[in-house]
């Protein structure tokens, strides 16, 4: 039997993302007779990839340029050469391109539906206000003409199931959850931090919405109170005003570090930065893009039993009670003081490592979706 090939495709994310490599794409990996292809932004291919997992990083532009527009033809000349049985898309900026293959060929067309487009278009400032309308319509009107051709839709967040109309019954929720590396040891539980000077992280994205200023902010107050305090921030900033801003702050606070910045940051540099840390930090500010959401590093924290200081949010908070996880509090105005008494008299994951925060319930899932859409896979 000769090999199916699967091509996991996104216009932004890198060949490296953590839900395309190591969450769908290892997944997939373990699939009989299948190579596993990952097209995405330039950025160093894993090094201990499968030998049936190979990295086409096509991507590198501005988010505002003609080679963002280029890429089209970069990414079809690739469908041409790999010629996939299934294609997985992770942004909708490629499902034109895919879709177009797939009728002039044996193919199935998956979307990996990862955000809400259209609402982070309209609700976030990253473009100007009427360049973001005419973004977010164009957005929405080509994943609602093309939804009808799509196979069935892999959705990130069970927020989206009633905000995108555009599903149907053709999906399957696979939420972000964490994918542990073959090296991952589950923490001992009950945590206590009686003593131990605190060791605050900030990771993933960095911008002002996900609170970076915010988590600033109180890595000062804290440090006031007990100097021992450090914050570890890691992670890329795709803004370059709010980089420098931040770059600013921290090249004047000696107490806090910063890895990555302007450039990607491997997952597992991230996941080192987890293990040598005592706090996370989850200072998103409230907003309408954001709120109905659950943070992937919520799942990495509590995998790691790191505690937690979030924003105040049902959802989260719901969470942080159920598995004793960490504190809910209004970044905007925190009360420092009380805070650290709380992490300081608190155990934290008494209960145990929640079990449902890994990929494994998620992977079983992938699966079944892939193999209704490759039927001589077994």
């Amino acid at each position: 039997m000769s090999e199916k090939r699967i091509l996991i495709a996104s216009l932004l994310k890198p060949i490296n993302d953590t839900r395309m490599y190591e969450k769908l794409g290892l997944s997939l990996s373990k699939l009989p007779q299948v190579q596993v292809h990952i097209a995405g932004f330039k950025a160093p291919p894993p090094s201990a990839a499968p030998s049936n997992v190979y990295f086409h990083p096509l991507f590198q532009f501005q988010r505002l340029s003609l080679r963002r527009a280029a890429a089209q033809v970069a990414y079809y000349k690739l469908l041409q050469e790999l010629k996939p049985s299934l294609i997985i898309v992770c942004t909708h900026e490629l499902l034109p391109a895919s879709h177009l293959f797939c009728r002039l060929h044996t193919c199935r067309l998956l979307y990996d539906v990862q955000e809400n487009y259209a609402l982070n278009l309209t609700s976030q400032d990253n473009y100007l206000p009427l360049l973001r309308q005419l973004l977010a319509f164009g957005v929405s009107s080509m994943e609602n003409s093309l939804a009808r051709h799509v196979a069935h839709f892999l959705v990130a967040e069970r927020s989206y199931l009633l905000e995108l109309r555009f599903l149907k019954a053709r999906y399957t929720l696979l939420e972000n959850k964490y994918k542990p590396s073959a090296g991952y040891i589950c923490p001992a539980v009950p945590v206590q931090l009686q003593e131990k000077p605190l060791r605050l992280l900030y990771s993933g994205t960095i911008a002002r919405l996900y609170g970076i200023f915010d988590a600033i902010a109180l890595a000062e107050k804290l440090h006031q109170l007990e100097p021992r305090t450090t914050l570890t921030i890691i992670g890329y900033c795709a803004d370059r005003a709010t980089y420098q801003q931040v770059l600013e702050q921290v090249q004047a606070r000696p107490y806090i570090d910063m890895v990555g910045g302007d450039r990607l940051v491997p997952h597992e540099r991230i996941v080192r930065s987890i293990l040598e840390s005592n706090v996370g930090l989850l200072p998103y500010q409230p907003h309408r893009s954001t709120f109905r959401c659950i943070p992937t590093k919520l799942y990495e924290y509590a995998a790691h039993a790191l505690p937690m200081v979030v924003q105040h949010n049902p959802i989260w908070h719901t969470f942080l009670q159920q598995h004793q996880a960490g504190i809910s509090i209004d970044f905007a105005s925190p009360d420092a003081g009380r805070l650290l008494l709380q992490i300081r008299e608190r155990q934290f994951y008494k209960p145990g490592v929640p079990s449902g925060v890994f990929w494994d319930s998620e992977e079983q899932k992938l699966m079944a979706v892939v193999k209704q859409h490759l039927p001589q896979i077994s």
